[in-house]
């Protein structure tokens, strides 16, 4: 029995799922209920494929890997499948671990562009008629910010700057006035004006 193919591309990114129709739901030929493979492939790094249990996972974690980065918390997401961790605000660091014994985990360092491709076909394959998943994504388990991250030290900076400046502008706006204004000139000038 021929298996269906169904690509998903954004730029740099592919993913490709292989699988057959569910024909006791009555499914035409062309779709895809039974997931038997699945294939990332992101330009100038290795393939990452899979079995359908796997699939789930590994969108989850980028998901919430995702919501994290936008939500300027913490961006770290492991789980015993995949590790994403931020390198810096550009690099993100993905670590696939093995279900078999005694092979190591690959190591990915891809950058924002190349995460948001990976997102938008993960995002194609979820709106997609002629594939049916089960939607597995829980946003409850996302890991409650640990520390003071960069991007909050940046908002609160945002926030108490304008004032700040305000204020300092208007000090030294007022100092040139003190500075030019000469009470015995003014003085002399009111004196002058009392005598008339």
């Amino acid at each position: 029995m021929m298996q269906n193919k169904l690509s998903f591309h954004q730029s740099s990114v592919s993913l490709e799922i292989i699988g057959l129709p569910d024909y006791s739901n009555n499914e035409n030929n062309d779709q895809i209920s039974i997931i038997s493979q699945w294939k990332l492939s992101i330009i100038d790094k290795p393939l990452i494929e899979g079995k359908f249990e796997h699939l789930g996972p590994i969108m989850d974690a980028f998901y919430i890997y995702s919501n994290l980065l936008i939500n300027n918390e913490t961006p770290l997401y492991e789980s015993k499948l995949i590790d994403i961790k931020a390198d810096n605000l550009h690099i993100h660091n993905i670590a696939l671990k093995s279900s078999k014994v005694n092979v190591k985990p690959l190591i990915i360092k891809i950058g924002n562009s190349l995460l948001a491709d990976t997102i938008n076909c993960f995002d194609q394959l979820n709106e997609s008629s002629k594939v049916r998943i089960k939607k597995s994504v829980v946003f409850n388990n996302i890991p409650k910010k640990t520390r003071f991250g960069f991007h909050n030290k940046v908002k609160y900076f945002n926030f108490f700057l304008p004032p700040l400046i305000a204020i300092c502008s208007l000090i030294l706006f007022s100092s040139t006035f003190i500075y030019f204004y000469n009470p015995i000139e003014d003085k002399n000038n009111n004196e002058f004006i009392n005598s008339k």
